[in-house]
């Protein structure tokens, strides 16, 4: 939904803002005055001017962005609060080692954060653990072996050039099928291997491949030629592949094919063999939508220079694995992604280990997490208020004046459909058949690979499972899923300060209410809306409601297209279609949730607490949600290729479009952040 990163959670959460009526009457004032410190305002500018300057400036003057990281913002405040609960449960595993069923989740996750923090063996193996890899591709001699190296590595819970996943059948959502997808690049988007905007980080991404090389041996000059070919085999492919705003519609999303037809776009592919390989049966229909990188990858297959592939192969073999190997490797990468990034330091080894056991076994430690920190009632409280601004998003639906009765209908049955997800699973995943190989960190990690991959397309051809969770509890942020027409709120995020238990409904509303209305907005924002509420893709708008709502959305893309957050890149514009999906999620999140709000008693609304009433501190909870310091090269990356919008302007952009914050701050119609022509979707 929101954040860049997902994390793992680590406090209880106890909640009381959870009734359509106000609970703030209970609600300690001093408690409240806590929950959000005025002091942080930064009076030097005005809230109908600068509103996210206003709220968070002060804040982001005084941050500082830790070595490791390229932001600091609350997702990060609470990630880092959470990393910290869960070496608690890594570290009592370790211990914990030599009375442990081998079996055991405990025993496994103590197994792998014991030999992740085992630098000198990881070091000591240099680049061993990639030897059968390279040796496969050394013995790469035809287009036949292409094939058989990419089928092979795919069975093994790979995925250079190309994968195979599990997802809902786009017509009957009720079913999984096989999706196959490019996985050729390695930059952020295609536009990384042309535009002149990026060449310095094409220019360090040559550097990168040939240190890559070098590292496994390959001399200077021979790795500096086979740099070259590698990059520009990836250009090729990436001239092939799908801009990040390409690949957010579902109509690229989505092409049903057999075998036989697979095979007719890339004769020097045989899918049949691909799937039969990966136990999955050849004889069901399966999504191959791509079809301009396939067919490019079907040309390159049989008319790039087999040594060109080669060193293609090498570069993409180390890349993968370079996190998991000595320290050589792990410095190589760091130089590189930190031109993307602008982080100064790797981060500490015990992080890399908390982050390798929430990688091979999430939902354990989630289990573990919510045995330990979750409180059982905060689960009953979230999903009440969850229900609060579902009846908002209902009510604005039904008063909406540019949609037709037919179509709106259509809407209240999606939206009466939507399956809220709290807090945690009522199924949890099974680890039992995950058998790590022991004899080194790598092979742990692989093992847990391969078993993850088995687990992913076994459910292909089978049932969906509307009961399976997309996230473990422990993640710090939020989902819609159209598959299932489902809104994720995991226990991570059900904390202070977005879910406050001392805080009043205004800053809860604001904070945690704006990121429910989010979620569920996303099942009727440009791409959600085309989809039914069993997740299946339908068109249910009559063509006239389809137009008048493109027409307001496109009012939305251009104002999003005027912003160019970056001073020291002028030139580097918000890409207002590929963002559209999260504005629209915005904008009807925070207008829900005022709605929702609105319900309190007004005396509590009209009550001021630190010199702000109820409804302006909405506005400030909601501001504060995305304070953020962002390093430049991590802004540059996220506004080139991430479908969020820059921090700021998820306050400074939405703020305008929602009249109720000019009123509760007394804005002037010509202020900046009122709009004499407000943009109203939802």
């Amino acid at each position: 939904m929101m954040s860049r990163r997902l994390a793992v959670v680590a406090v209880a959460i106890v909640v009381t803002t959870v009734g359509c009526g106000s609970t703030g009457s209970s609600t300690n004032t001093k408690d409240a005055e806590r929950a959000f410190d005025v002091a942080e305002l930064d009076p030097s500018h005005s809230a109908c001017t600068d509103f996210y300057g206003f709220v968070n400036d002060k804040w982001i003057e005084a941050a500082k962005i830790p070595a490791d990281n390229s932001s600091y913002g609350l997702f990060d405040e609470l990630y880092d609060r959470t990393l910290d609960a869960q070496k608690e449960i890594a570290e009592s595993a370790v211990a914990d080692l030599g009375s442990l069923d081998h079996d055991s989740d405990r025993y496994k996750i103590g197994k792998i954060y014991q030999a992740a923090l085992d630098e000198q063996a990881i070091n000591a193996a240099g680049a061993k653990p990639l030897e059968p890899d390279l040796a496969r591709v050394d013995r790469i001699n035809s287009p036949a072996d292409i094939a058989a190296f990419i089928r092979e590595d795919a069975e093994r819970g790979g995925g250079i050039v190309l994968g195979l996943g599990a997802g809902s059948d786009f017509k009957d959502a009720s079913k999984q099928i096989g999706f196959v997808y490019s996985d050729g690049l390695r930059l952020p988007s295609k536009e990384y291997y042309t535009d002149p905007t990026h060449a310095d980080i094409l220019d360090a991404y040559r550097t990168y491949v040939t240190t890559s090389l070098q590292l496994i041996g390959v001399n200077d000059a021979d790795a500096a030629a086979q740099s070259a070919q590698a990059v520009a085999f990836e250009s090729q492919l990436a001239a092939a592949t799908l801009s990040p705003t390409e690949a957010r519609k579902p109509e690229n999303q989505y092409k049903l094919v057999t075998v036989d037809e697979a095979n007719a776009i890339t004769p020097a592919f045989d899918w049949r063999a691909f799937f039969t390989a990966l136990k999955v049966s050849p004889d069901e229909k399966f999504s191959m939508a791509e079809t301009p990188f396939f067919t490019e990858l079907n040309t390159l297959i049989t008319t790039a220079p087999i040594e060109q592939w080669r060193a293609y192969l090498r570069a993409r073999v180390v890349d993968r694995a370079a996190a998991r190997l000595a320290q050589p490797f792990r410095d190589n990468r760091f130089e590189f992604n930190k031109q993307l990034s602008g982080a100064a330091e790797q981060p500490a080894r015990w992080k890399v280990g908390v982050s390798a056991i929430n990688g091979a076994m999430g939902q354990a430690v989630g289990h573990l997490y919510v045995d330990k920190a979750f409180d059982a009632t905060a689960k009953e409280r979230a999903e009440k208020l969850v229900r609060n601004i579902l009846d908002a998003v209902k009510a604005r639906i039904e008063k909406v004046e540019w949609m037709s009765a037919e179509t709106k209908q259509k809407a209240i049955e999606k939206w009466s459909l939507i399956v809220p997800r709290i807090g945690y699973p009522d199924k949890w995943r099974d680890y039992s058949g995950l058998k790590l190989d022991e004899s080194s960190y790598y092979a742990m990690l692989e093992s847990a690979d391969q078993f993850a991959h088995e687990y992913d397309l076994a459910k292909i051809n089978k049932p969906t499972d509307r009961t399976e969770w997309i996230s473990t509890p422990q993640t710090v942020n939020a989902f819609y899923s159209r598959d299932d027409n489902t809104i994720n709120f995991p226990a991570g995020i059900l904390q202070a300060p977005f879910f406050d238990p001392n805080a009043d409904d205004a800053l809860n509303y604001g904070g945690i209410g704006s990121i429910i209305g989010h979620e569920i907005t996303h099942g009727f924002d440009d791409q959600g809306s085309k989809f039914d509420g069993k997740g299946n893709q339908v068109e249910w708008w009559t063509e006239a409601d389809r137009e008048a709502f493109e027409k307001r959305t496109d009012r939305l893309v251009q104002q999003f297209n005027g912003y160019a957050p970056l001073p020291s890149k002028p030139d580097l514009h918000i890409n207002g279609e590929l963002t559209l999906g999260e504005n629209l999620a915005d904008l009807g999140g925070i207008n829900a949730a005022f709605d929702a709000y609105k319900n309190v008693d007004p005396d509590e609304r009209a009550k001021e607490i630190s010199g702000y009433t109820g409804d302006q501190r909405f506005f400030l909870g909601f501001a504060r949600l995305w304070r953020e310091k962002l390093r430049d090269e991590s802004a540059a990356t996220q506004i080139s290729s991430d479908p969020h919008s820059i921090a700021s302007y998820r306050v400074n952009g939405v703020v305008p479009n929602v009249p109720a914050f000019g009123e509760s701050f007394k804005c002037a119609p010509t202020d900046p952040m009122v709009s004499s022509d407000p943009v109203v979707v939802w």
